[in-house]
């Protein structure tokens, strides 16, 4: 005999009887909320809408499917209007929620009926998500000062209106646009987060957004305490701490990609990488610790969550490390594999880890090969991160991020010729 679940997943998606279902649920989930606030709008009210979205839609008649949106959309004015007379400011925001809520959960049943079964289910969790967390919301919109809300409208512009403007695929010397503009969407993205910690921790912020930022891109997090640095010169020990701990966070990315892709594989296990990524990682650990007062509560007064100036200016000059590459790897591309790894390191260690991890697993490199590889391209990603620093004003900024970086370079390749002997 078959079970339930058997049962439950034999049945097709595209069978209207499920999609019915489905649409009444989701109906109902979205009224869960107005009915535990008590709104005139309730469990049962928004399911029977979900359902006459979804029996509008499978009748096929454009007439009913437009007569069915304008009386949700009647009903829901009334409910508007109800609200703009109440003499509660509270009851007004409520009632005007639970009347779009209603227009929400005819276009769910709408959906799901129409085959867009994941949009529909998107669409109602969300719309549940922003009726839950209403009070949330506003103490958040409420605390926003005008910079910070600049800030925010600018984000929203560099990532959701110009990157899906950008041409797709790469134009000369291999530049991508999206690839491009995403390093400063990035940028921007790494500096709200981490302009969000230093507010609740200070100065310790910018470790965590340092370590964490850089698991996503190490290179934009200079960019980020370029900037951070440019508001707050008393801010620059943090800086240089946080850009090593992006180090730090960007070894234990390349080791554990090494060591993960090639662990239970028939050939040996990338071993060779631990010692000197190893140094990197607990190198930069310790100088952060030592160039920077953790135990100190240092109050960062930053001005604004990002500069939209400084990101675009960090995006021209990692275009021009890309071109760069690009030209010297035209150049010199028949010094084989380590060149390669060397320049494409200026850009993504990572992808040089991936292939190189690929390409000994596919046996086109040894395993001494493919750790030099990996090594070189994360030895080519602190580099660049210390150069891209002489654009600071404060050039001991720049030369501090660079002598520490030389430190951890030289005791990265000391104990990389010690595991070789």
């Amino acid at each position: 005999m078959a079970s339930i679940v058997d049962v439950l997943t034999s049945v097709p998606l595209d069978s209207h009887v499920v999609r019915i279902v489905l649409a009444g649920a989701l109906g109902l989930f979205l009224g869960l909320e107005r009915e535990w606030s008590h709104k005139p709008a309730g469990i049962r009210t928004l399911t029977l809408i979900s359902l006459l979205g979804a029996v509008f839609t499978l009748v096929e008649h454009d007439v009913l499917l437009l007569l069915g949106g304008l009386l949700v959309i009647v009903q829901g004015i009334m409910l508007g209007v109800r609200g703009l007379m109440a003499d509660q400011e509270e009851e007004e925001g409520l009632s005007l929620t639970t009347s779009v809520s209603m227009l929400v959960a005819f276009g769910v049943g709408v959906l799901v009926m129409e085959g867009f079964i994941l949009e529909g289910v998107v669409v109602a969790v969300l719309s549940s998500l922003l009726l839950v967390l209403k009070r949330e919301l506003h103490s958040f919109a409420w605390g926003l000062s005008r910079e910070e809300m600049q800030s925010a409208v600018e984000f929203s512009i560099l990532a959701f209106v110009i990157y899906p403007l950008l041409p797709e695929g790469e134009l000369a010397y291999g530049v991508q646009p999206r690839v491009v503009w995403l390093m400063v969407v990035t940028v921007a993205a790494i500096g709200i987060v981490n302009y969000a910690v230093v507010k609740t921790y200070g100065g310790r912020g910018i470790a965590v957004t340092g370590f964490f930022g850089g698991l996503a891109s190490s290179t934009a997090v200079v960019g980020t305490m370029l900037d951070h640095v440019k508001q707050r010169p008393e801010a620059a020990s943090y800086g240089v701490a946080a850009i090593l701990l992006a180090d730090a966070a960007m070894a234990v990315r390349n080791l554990a990609i090494a060591l993960a892709f090639t662990f239970g594989e028939t050939k040996p296990i990338l071993y060779g990488a631990v010692l000197p990524l190893g140094v990197v990682i607990l190198g930069s650990v310790a100088i952060s610790a030592y160039v920077a007062d953790w135990s100190e509560q240092v109050d960062i007064d930053l001005e604004s969550p990002f500069s939209l100036r400084n990101a675009l200016s960090f995006g021209a000059i990692f275009l021009l490390v890309i071109v760069a590459g690009a030209v010297a790897q035209q150049q010199f591309g028949s010094a084989g594999f380590y060149v390669t790894a060397l320049l494409s390191g200026l850009v993504s260690s990572a992808g040089v880890t991936s292939s190189a991890v690929l390409l000994y697993l596919g046996g086109n490199v040894d395993a001494g090969t493919s750790v030099f590889a990996i090594l070189l391209a994360t030895a080519s990603s602190i580099t660049v991160k210390a150069a891209l620093t002489l654009s600071a004003p404060d050039r001991t900024f720049a030369y501090r991020v660079a002598a520490w970086s030389g430190v951890l370079l030289a005791g990265s390749g000391i104990a990389a010729v010690l595991a070789t002997l």
